[in-house]
């Protein structure tokens, strides 16, 4: 992170980073029962496609849903069932911010991904 503390080069930091960087934005915690059944040592986690998260804030707080998409370079999620019509019918998944969320349920089948939430720090 960038040593300085003005909001504006916080933001600019933000906005310009890598990709590499911007990954570590993507991150939000593991809910108690999903971290002992997984055996996670870790409070939070990479959102990746297929895990279970419960929306904790905004107008859809309580929902859950599966991730069906990670956008990186936006730093948004998309879920399933969670959705809105447009002016034409057509209904359009609703971008959700990854800290407004609870990962509840992780998809492990990836094993790099389980090595490294299992073995911790």
């Amino acid at each position: 992170m960038v040593k300085s503390s003005k909001p504006r080069k916080q933001r600019k930091h933000r906005y310009t980073a890598p990709l590499h960087i911007r990954k570590h934005f993507m991150h939000a915690h593991i809910s108690k029962d999903a971290a002992s059944k997984s055996s996670v040592k870790r409070k939070s986690a990479q959102i990746s496609r297929g895990d279970t998260v419960k929306i904790m804030s905004g107008s859809r707080k309580g929902k859950t849903g599966k991730v069906s998409k990670v956008d990186t370079t936006k730093g948004l999620i998309f879920i399933d069932g969670i959705a809105r019509k447009n002016a034409k019918g057509r209904e359009l998944q609703i971008p959700i911010r990854p800290s407004a969320v609870y990962i509840t349920e992780l998809n492990m089948t990836d094993k790099r991904r389980a090595a490294k939430l299992t073995a911790g720090r």
